[in-house]
């Protein structure tokens, strides 16, 4: 039988046990999410789970709703072969990002994160700036990241030390692993990252290897994966974020690709993923310089010496720019939220009346 601990429940955790509503009720973890419906895993038995009604009419947010990763208490029924979520517990770590399109709002894409594998190939998917983003998101959760770079078979062994090298000068600080799939280069170094009691995330566009690596990690090919391109990229399999035990005893969510990471409200993230420019901005005349046209601009006179690269200052910009935009318009949403909420209150009191 396995124990929570050997699902990552550990101290943390259980210190708020007593915070829930846990009597009568079950401990279980979210291992994957379809549409309403989750599945869930406790000591002895994967089953499908809904949300209680109460808590689904308690939630003031979709960022409240039970992601892949999350513990929650459920209430079995019907055999223990169905059960019901009441509660989810407070997040250790987590990973989002901005809705897709026009919508201003967050997407969860994984709860309790002690890692975040960063994926990119070494071949057309490899981008400095993109990595940017995923160490920001990462930084922002709290989550540890470290880059792998996949299918290093696809170039030469200068081409990978010139990738390791735009690393470096970019001043990302996150490990770097770099592997073959299909040679098994590095691979062994991958696997010793993989602790027991730990939970890792496979973050990365479509086709870079992430569900090749989780079947080779698990020594069959437990999990669909497409032939090559003629560019010799993958192609796009994982339809849904699940999240999944390893013999080596910790646990891994497989993710779909992202086609797009945008980000909202991760002010503090930015800060973090690029604590050189912030160090820099100690310097500047003013305290609330804007690092653009400014006298006394500490930082744009480090990208004028070559101290600190164009290309690293423009992903900054870029970065606060867009945290910043977004982060108003999602304060702006909630008010109307609230407002559109006070209204409705107070047209079913008059209707009482």
């Amino acid at each position: 039988m396995m124990k929570l601990s050997d699902m990552c429940f550990d101290q943390w955790f259980q210190s708020r046990v007593s915070d829930l509503g846990k009597e009568g009720r079950d401990i279980a973890r979210v291992l994957a999410v379809d549409r309403g419906s989750y599945l869930v895993r406790n000591e002895t038995r994967e089953v499908q789970s809904e949300l209680a009604g109460k808590f689904y009419f308690q939630v003031k947010s979709s960022v409240d709703l039970p992601c892949v990763g999350d513990w929650v208490t459920v209430q079995y029924h019907s055999n223990d072969t169905a059960a019901i979520i009441h509660e989810v517990f407070p997040r250790k770590t987590f990973l989002r990002r901005k809705s897709a399109g026009e919508k201003v709002d967050f997407q969860m894409i994984a709860a309790n994160i002690d890692v975040a594998f960063i994926v990119q190939s070494c071949h057309f998917d490899f981008n400095v700036r993109r990595m940017d983003r995923y160490l920001v998101m990462a930084a922002d959760g709290g989550v540890q990241p470290i880059v792998v770079l996949t299918k290093t078979d696809l170039i030469t062994p200068e081409e990978l030390e010139q990738k390791l090298a735009a690393i470096g000068s970019s001043a990302i600080k996150a490990r770097v692993l770099a592997l073959s799939n299909i040679t098994g280069i590095g691979f062994d170094e991958f696997q010793r990252v993989l602790v027991s009691g730990r939970t890792y995330c496979l973050l990365g566009s479509s086709g870079v290897g992430k569900t090749t690596l989780l079947n080779r990690l698990i020594g069959q090919d437990a999990f669909d994966t497409k032939a090559v391109s003629g560019t010799g990229e993958g192609k796009h399999t994982t339809a849904r974020r699940q999240l999944i035990v390893l013999n080596q005893g910790s646990m891994l969510i497989d993710t779909p690709g992202m086609r797009a990471l945008d980000l909202l409200g991760v002010s503090e993230g930015v800060n973090q993923g690029f604590e050189d420019i912030v160090q820099l901005s100690l310097n500047c005349r003013y305290a609330n310089c804007g690092h653009k046209q400014e006298p006394g601009c500490a930082v744009r006179a480090a990208v004028t010496s070559g101290v600190l690269t164009e290309d690293r200052y423009s992903s900054y910009m870029k970065l606060k720019k867009e945290s910043e935009y977004h982060e108003l318009s999602y304060i702006d949403k909630r008010k109307k939220d609230r407002a559109f909420g006070r209204f409705i209150k107070s047209a079913k009191k008059q209707m009482k009346d």
